[in-house]
């Protein structure tokens, strides 16, 4: 049996370094996340670069959208 370990990595989302620096209105940051995802939708799976560039762009745009709709409940 293998055991992956993740120590010496950096992680994609630090919450003590990285915050969303704006929040955007739901209606803006679901329409990026939209956009993110349709763009991501045509990423070769077979290029490694496509699907880092896609992952950290999702990731990106998933926090936004969270922090927007969480700013709207009041959280």
């Amino acid at each position: 049996m293998t055991t992956v370990t993740t120590a010496g990595l950096d992680q994609l989302h630090d919450p003590d370094r990285d915050g969303i620096p704006i929040v955007l209105s739901v209606d803006v940051a679901q329409q990026l996340a939209r956009e993110v995802l349709d763009g991501c939708a045509a990423a070769s799976i077979h290029s490694h670069r496509a699907m880092m560039e896609a992952a950290v762009s999702l990731d990106l745009r998933l926090r936004s959208l969270l922090a927007a709709l969480d700013a709207e409940e009041g959280r």
